[in-house]
C-alpha cells in the first residue's frame, strides 16, 4: 500500500516560543526544588501538553490516522469536525504555540482545509475537493498545497474537455 503524503511544515517561531515554555517550567522547578525540582517541571510541561494536544486536535489525529490507513471516507467527518472545533475556537489556533504546544506552521484550520480538498479528491469528489481548496486559498492565499491542487484539478478539467 503507497504511503499518504503526510506535510508539517514548521514555523520556527511557534518552535521558539514552545521550547520558551518549556525552558520557563524547568527554570520554574529548578528554582522550587533543584535538580528534582527541574526534572518535574519537564514533567509536568509533557503532561499539559499532551493533554492540551489530545482535547484540542482529538478530531485532527484521528483523521490524519485513517488517511494513513487510506480510509479517506472516515477522515472527513473527522477532519469536518477539526475544522469546526477551530473555527469555534479561534483563539486556540492563532496561538497554538501556547496552548497546544504545536510548532505547526500551519493553522489546524488551513490543515484541515486543505486536507479535506484531498480526501474529497482521493474518493473521487472533484467537485467538494474544488470547493475546499479554494476556501483555503481564500482565507489563506499564500497556501502553496492549494495553489497547486486547484491547478491539478483545473488540468484535469481540461484535458477531459479536449478529449
Amino acid at each position: 500500500m503507497p504511503k499518504t503524503p503526510i506535510i508539517r511544515p514548521i514555523s520556527w517561531l511557534n518552535a521558539s516560543i514552545t521550547i520558551g515554555v518549556l525552558c520557563s517550567f524547568v527554570i520554574l522547578g529548578t528554582a522550587a526544588g533543584g535538580t528534582s525540582g527541574a526534572l518535574l517541571g519537564t514533567f509536568v510541561y509533557l503532561i499539559l501538553a499532551q493533554i492540551s494536544r489530545r482535547l484540542s486536535t482529538k478530531h485532527h489525529r484521528r483523521a490524519i490516522r485513517y488517511c494513513k490507513r487510506q480510509e479517506f471516507e472516515k477522515a472527513i467527518p473527522e477532519f469536518e469536525n477539526s475544522l469546526q472545533f477551530f473555527t469555534d475556537h479561534q483563539w486556540v489556533d492563532r496561538y497554538r504555540a501556547l496552548t497546544i504546544f504545536s510548532a505547526a506552521e500551519m493553522s489546524y484550520r488551513e490543515m484541515g482545509l486543505v486536507s479535506l480538498g484531498f480526501c474529497y479528491a482521493q474518493v473521487g469528489d472533484g467537485e467538494s475537493s474544488r470547493r475546499f481548496y479554494e476556501q483555503c486559498l481564500r482565507e489563506y492565499p499564500e497556501n502553496g498545497i492549494a495553489m497547486s491542487a486547484v491547478r491539478l484539478l483545473d488540468a484535469g478539467s481540461a484535458d477531459r474537455s479536449s478529449a
